[in-house]
């Protein structure tokens, strides 16, 4: 399906992934809300599901933030119009919604977050603001007007009175209205303003651009794990100082030494990045199989080419170290050598897996324990 607009993917990272808006018409003709405003209330009320209602006008106050879950009656004291129910991870909940993400596998796995569903009657909107991730907004239901344009950061001015980050004086460069099946699609920084013309659903394919603070953080944490963490600094050379509170340039030089030595170790870099990337967003959503599985029923399912796909929470990566393959799933990391490496890419090119391709792996014993150890922790399912 050509939902570029006429453009490659590789023209499209080359000219306006990070760069530039794109308004892409009809990059999904004919396209149908796979959920409906009901359904998408009905999951607001969940414990397990993120959700928010904003309010532009809450009894006086400003772009008022409540968060979910909901009771059902929560609905029918809302005003007729200006507020916006948002539902995060929509896809983690509905197998068609996830089904659009097969639809941007031209950007990596781990870069991909999740869905969220927008639903506001006419004039419902969340304000001028602008989010530090790409976006793609997908006009699944009715007709929004978004106005966008011009980079924004935290110098940019902001409306008080509210937990949201409104923008208080921004035009916008450029008015588009999107019908059903219409995308836009929006950089880090640039600010955007999307109002309901009528009942609408909008789709927000969003993808993870982790801080410098999550990374050093979360890396940090990964190597005070390792076995060398354990070890103690030694100095077998300390010399007598003339001042005993001097910190001397050979401490440094020898802290120096040691934090490169563990911050230059490219295979740990690897192994946590790789579980970093692929941490579920929650506990509720890869939950274990509810009846466990055996490897032989796993095998005897799989030369039935009964189909297996991802839990639509899952995350899948890979990375090829020298003489082996690290496979990431769930923020977990299993090490394959020799023959067993393919396997690796081939679970993680698609959600639904090739099954003629796996069936070839079902022989060997260690790689069934795998995916039964995969399956039983919920992150791959029969359909």
């Amino acid at each position: 399906m050509d939902m570029l607009g006429g453009i490659t993917a590789h023209e499209f990272l080359r000219d306006y992934w990070q760069k530039k808006p794109l308004v892409i018409r009809q990059a999904f003709p004919g396209f149908e809300c796979p959920v409906s405003p009901d359904e998408l209330a009905g999951l607001a009320c969940e414990e397990a599901v993120e959700s928010r209602i904003v309010i532009e006008n809450d009894s006086g106050k400003p772009w008022q933030l409540h968060n979910g879950p909901f009771t059902p009656e929560r609905f029918s004291q809302l005003p007729a119009e200006d507020w916006t129910l948002l539902v995060q991870g929509l896809d983690h909940w509905v197998p068609d919604i996830a089904d659009l993400l097969d639809h941007f596998r031209f950007i990596p796995n781990w870069r991909l977050d999740d869905i969220m569903a927008s639903y506001a009657p006419k004039g419902g909107s969340v304000g001028p603001h602008y989010d530090m991730y790409d976006v793609f907004l997908l006009q699944a239901q009715g007709h929004r007007r978004w106005t966008f344009g011009g980079h924004c950061d935290h110098t940019s001015p902001r409306v008080q009175g509210t937990p949201l980050r409104i923008l208080s004086s921004w035009d916008g460069e450029e008015t588009v209205t999107l019908a059903p099946g219409d995308m836009l699609y929006l950089p880090p920084g640039v600010g955007h303003y999307g109002v309901a013309e009528d009942d609408c659903i909008t789709l927000s394919i969003g993808f993870r651009a982790p801080t410098l603070d999550d990374v050093l953080t979360s890396f940090t944490d990964y190597l005070s794990q390792t076995d060398s963490a354990a070890h103690h600094l030694d100095d077998p050379d300390l010399q007598v100082q003339e001042n005993p509170g001097t910190i001397g340039p050979d401490v440094i030089d020898r802290l120096d030494t040691v934090i490169r030595e563990q911050l230059g170790d490219r295979r740990n870099l690897a192994l946590w990045f790789g579980q970093f990337a692929t941490a579920p967003k929650s506990m509720d959503i890869v939950v274990p199989a509810d009846e466990p599985a055996e490897p032989d029923d796993l095998a005897e399912a799989i030369r039935c080419g009964e189909q297996l796909r991802w839990n639509e929470g899952s995350r899948f990566a890979y990375h090829d170290l020298n003489d082996e393959t690290a496979l990431f799933v769930d923020g977990e990391q299993y090490l394959l050598k020799g023959d067993a490496r393919p396997l690796a890419p081939l679970l993680c090119a698609a959600s639904r897996l090739d099954m003629t391709a796996l069936a070839e792996f079902s022989d060997d014993e260690a790689l069934l324990g795998l995916l039964t150890n995969l399956y039983n922790q919920g992150s791959i399912y029969f359909e």
